[in-house]
């Protein structure tokens, strides 16, 4: 009787590997999050040690000019009459208006601070949304020089306006990543800096937290600064995650994609 030819044992399915969800930060993206901590750390000392503050007079210029402008905003569109605007970064910002819807216009400076900081964060994983978020960051540094007579801050300004061209020639702009986050995670956080100035300077100008009091007696300004404090870091963690979602880039495709902008 003839055997039956060998049977071929059978070959096992591959193990399917486990899908990546789309906001599960790759190794690049990782650093970025620590990155962001870790500015957020030196923020917070360069904003409150004395002397050694002054060295990020015009970056907090340009912050305190984005929130202020945010308020002006706001009482534009709700019909007030701006009486007068204070720029300063020992003394803080205000905006004195009259008539106008007031919480509204009080909210829209912590509200449009954190918005406007987020796209900043955003620039932090796209070169290409950094090289964008310097012409915004260009002018607004010089904007607020306006209102400053301090000559410290003046020729700072200058050296941060050369950092920022100069960035854009090293190592195809990737250095602007990094400044640009720097101010996003800065704006994005301003309420923490505003009540820290309130706290622990006594500034001329109260925080917004403290001017909410006012508005509403009931709620003591410690109440509203967790309030927004919590606000702002939701909507930094959101910016977050929606540039770990949307660029998910390697170093030689972000370089690429940069390079169809104003390539150096």
């Amino acid at each position: 009787m003839a055997s039956l030819p060998p049977v071929a044992p059978p070959i096992p399915s591959p193990t399917p590997s486990p899908a990546v969800s789309p906001i599960m930060p790759d190794n690049e993206q990782v650093v970025i999050i620590y990155v962001i901590i870790a500015m957020a750390v030196i923020i917070f000392g360069f904003w409150n040690v004395p002397v050694v503050r002054n060295l990020i007079n015009p970056l907090k210029l340009f912050t305190i000019a984005l929130h202020e402008f945010c308020h002006i905003s706001a009482a534009v569109i709700s019909g007030g009459r701006i009486l007068r605007i204070t720029i300063d970064p020992h003394i803080g910002g205000a905006t004195i208006v009259e008539g106008g819807r007031p919480t509204f216009i009080l909210a829209s400076g912590y509200l449009g601070s954190t918005l406007l900081g987020g796209l900043f964060v955003l620039a932090g994983y796209s070169t290409l949304v950094a090289k964008v978020m310097s012409f915004v960051l260009g002018i607004g540094l010089l904007m607020p020089l306006a209102l400053v007579r301090d000559k410290l801050t003046i020729v700072l300004t200058i050296f941060y306006e050369g950092l920022l061209i100069g960035f854009w020639f090293i190592d195809h702009a990737q250095p602007l990543r990094w400044y640009c986050l720097f101010v996003g995670v800065m704006s994005s956080l301003f309420v923490v800096w505003d009540v820290a100035d309130d706290r622990f300077f006594n500034k001329t100008n109260d925080s917004d937290a403290s001017q909410f009091t006012l508005l509403y007696p009931r709620i003591g300004p410690h109440i509203w600064a967790a309030v927004w404090i919590l606000f702002e870091l939701s909507i930094l963690a959101g910016f977050i995650l929606l540039g770990i979602y949307e660029f998910r880039f390697t170093k030689a495709q972000m370089d690429a994609q940069a390079a169809e902008f104003l390539p150096t």
